[in-house]
């Protein structure tokens, strides 16, 4: 067997836990290291290979269309949801809250969809799961009908964008080079650069992005595009797939008034050109308002209203007392009028009392106009079971052109991010000032030998806390990108956790030189200039360890906070049993695991042997430590090489490395299932697939009724309106100057 060191490579990797334990991990890292950075990505089959297939479940709708290039027309998508109900059980006091209660609703191609409500009255949670991202809980249970053009629901059938509340984006690339990483790793069918730049440009210049094309993105660091900007950038970078259906949670969150208007305008604009756009909001301006055309209103998980907006749901509760008065906006009185007061216990009776009458009336409407379509089982086919055509294959030639992508985008993100540099350089420079001034020109007495322990070891704990709280602090937001951006196909896991090492290897390779170069004349270690290369190099593998398992820890916790306590206190585990305060020969059976596992233990053990070996100290007795050989004996160093100490820290970083690779697909985004439900409140499974009765053109001009229906006074139900609300008075807002 080849030596290593004076040993052989199976007593080398052996170092971690004993012979088998050591050959174990050895050969499980090496074995996912091959698996991530050699095998070959995903990515989807050609969309017009992938639309054949669905060309039935999407009805027949759009036939004769080619989606293999962004530019062709938008596939029209009419999306019907029926009884959608979702209930959160609570195991402590065994109850159970329902966030939605049998809403119903339609959202069509060319319209602007509002669902409005007050606060906690179900509005992100229905758009969660209409666009199918409600995270996944054992608490959670979904259930309902939702269609898709007239079939059963498959988010495989169509494509949607998502637009959340948060929009996140790496904040060193501007605005122009964000999207053109984003076509570029989506776009896989435009291989010529002019035509990518051109469909950038136009997206750019339909968003309204011009003016802020080459600005920075930013962040709270660094000031870059406005708020308004960044959301029209959240719905540029969705837009690039040319999706049938846009969601948008809340996309007026935190902006002002006119960001506002001008991110709605947008939707508006994009419902004109023919998407199904459907976006939750809380209270709209009035002139944000008269840009919808159909509104669902919720309270309390409940429906209240669904139609088209403007003036009908104005008319629709005036027919039941309730007036809105001039000059008001109509937004502020829906929302004041379908809210509980909780001021006083007469108001939260009345109010509750008016609600509830409200949500009653409605139901009894919608099941008799909405949707009088009957619905029934469809009996699966040789064609229904099939595999689908748009399935994840192996594309040879997908992993590296990702990989290269991934890597210029992490380069750039990594090398621009002067602040954070500027900040990392300074306490580099400054802790070896500080620790150059405290252990200034040690000599070889006796008593400078405590003095180059301490010195050695605060200086491996200094290098290690430094990378991992950098990587601890940014790694989780960054997590929330890669997730997105994983969800839509644009690239698999393998390329972008080996891009982003590369990109950051000079840049983290560059402080712990700073602060070497700093102290190691200051303290006069051990003058040579193979020792000083040596220390260089232990503290930059050993920073690359600390950064490797920082990436572990931020994607173990769920935020950056989480992430901030974690780390650290993991870290202070390793120094404890880092080798200068617990000898190993003394550490406790159930920990000696511990030691082996310490980056910083097998870091200061390097950095003794470079600095102690050959090392002769001045002795007056024959006790006093003589050769720097007896002060390693007195660590338990004894008879180890540097080499031995580079390999354990790598293969700690490799562990680490392969630990993140396997958490962050096991943590990524896993979202709720809707249990179909049968027109006797039956629940079915999800594989089976459901459709209107009728043939579709009676089914389409069926679907067209009640938009007419619900435009039409409601006469009957007026007469009615006192008998159903009883003694309530009627609700009358009072206007206010504006």
């Amino acid at each position: 067997m080849a030596p290593f060191g004076g040993k052989s490579i199976a007593d080398a990797v052996s170092g971690i836990g004993g012979n088998g334990v050591g050959r174990l991990l050895a050969a499980v890292a090496a074995a996912m290291l091959v698996r991530i950075f050699s095998g070959p990505g995903i990515a989807l089959l050609p969309e017009n290979e992938a639309d054949d297939d669905f060309s039935d479940a999407e009805g027949g709708a759009g036939d004769g269309d080619d989606d293999s290039s962004p530019e062709t027309k938008v596939r029209p998508v009419t999306i019907r949801w029926r009884n959608i109900t979702c209930s959160l059980s609570d195991k402590s006091s065994k109850s159970v809250r329902f966030l939605l209660k049998n809403v119903t609703g339609e959202a069509k191609p060319g319209r602007f969809l509002a669902i409005m409500g007050p606060s906690g009255s179900g509005k992100t949670t229905l758009l969660n799961v209409l666009a199918g991202q409600l995270s996944s809980s054992p608490r959670l249970r979904l259930s309902g009908l939702l269609e898709v053009n007239g079939r059963s629901s498959s988010r495989k059938a169509f494509k949607l964008a998502f637009v959340r509340q948060e929009d996140l984006f790496f904040s060193q690339l501007t605005v122009r080079e964000t999207l053109s990483f984003a076509a570029e790793l989506q776009l896989r069918e435009i291989s010529s650069p002019a035509e990518r730049d051109e469909y950038v440009n136009n997206l750019l210049f339909r968003l309204g992005l011009v003016s802020c094309a080459d600005s920075c993105v930013g962040d709270a660091k660094v000031r870059g595009i406005s708020g308004g900007e960044k959301k029209r950038l959240s719905l540029a970078c969705e837009l690039i797939a040319s999706p049938s259906v846009i969601f948008a949670d809340e996309p007026t969150t935190g902006l002002d008034a006119f960001q506002a208007e001008q991110v709605m305008e947008t939707l508006r604009k994009l419902a004109q050109d023919g998407h199904t756009v459907i976006c939750s909001i809380h209270q709209p301006r009035g002139s944000v308002y008269a840009k919808f055309d159909d509104v669902v209103l919720l309270t309390e998980g409940a429906l209240v209203y669904a139609g088209p907006a403007g003036t009908e749901p104005l008319t629709y509760f005036g027919n039941f007392g309730f007036l809105c008065p001039e000059h008001v906006n109509p937004a502020e009185f829906l929302a004041d009028l379908i809210s509980v007061d909780y001021s006083s216990s007469d108001s939260v009776y009345s109010s509750q009392k008016r609600v509830h009458a409200l949500v009653d009336a409605f139901s009894q409407r919608s099941s008799s106009i909405l949707y009088a379509t009957p619905l029934g089982v469809k009996q699966e086919t040789k064609n229904s079971m099939r595999p689908r055509r748009n399935a994840i294959v192996e594309r040879k030639d997908g992993w590296w052109r990702q990989f290269f992508l991934l890597l210029k985008r992490a380069w750039m993100q990594a090398s621009r991010d002067g602040p954070t540099n500027k900040v990392r350089a300074r306490m580099s420079v400054a802790s070896a000032l500080i620790f150059g001034s405290v252990f200034w020109r040690m000599g070889k007495s006796q008593t400078s030998i405590q003095d180059r322990m301490g010195l050695l070891q605060v200086a491996a704990i200094n290098t290690a806390m430094a990378a991992l709280t950098k990587t601890v602090g940014v790694f989780p937001k960054e997590r929330a990108i890669v997730d997105r951006e994983r969800s839509k196909g644009s690239y698999s896991l393998g390329p972008y956790l080996l891009s982003k090492t590369i990109a950051e290897i000079p840049i983290g390779a560059a402080f712990p030189l700073m602060f070497g170069a700093v102290l190691y004349p200051m303290a006069r270690l051990h003058p040579t200039l193979s020792r000083f290369g040596k220390f260089c190099g232990i503290m930059t593998v050993e920073s690359f360890a600390a950064s490797a398992m920082g990436l572990t820890v931020g994607a173990m916790v769920p935020n950056t906070e989480a992430a901030m306590a974690v780390g650290p206190s993991l870290m202070t585990v390793f120094i404890v049993f880092g080798g200068y305060y617990v000898n190993a020969d003394n550490t406790p059976i159930i920990f000696r695991w511990i030691p082996r596992a310490s980056l910083i233990r097998w870091a200061f053990q390097g950095l003794c042997i470079n600095e102690f070996s050959g090392l002769e100290f001045d002795h007056q007795n024959t006790f006093d430590v003589q050769t720097g050989e007896q002060a390693l004996e007195r660590l338990s160093f004894k008879g180890s090489r540097i080499r031995e100490t580079i390999a354990a820290q790598c293969r700690i970083l490799m562990f680490w490395y392969c630990t993140t690779y396997l958490l962050l697909e096991k943590n990524k985004p896993k979202y709720q299932k809707l249990e179909l439900l049968l027109d006797n409140g039956d629940s079915e499974n999800t594989g089976v697939q459901l459709e209107p009765a009728l043939d579709e053109e009676e089914a389409v001009d069926q679907t067209e009724e009640p938009e007419d229906e619900l435009k039409q006074p409601l006469d009957d139900q007026s007469q009615t309106s006192s008998e159903e609300f009883g003694e309530i008075r009627p609700f009358v807002l009072e206007a206010g100057s504006k």
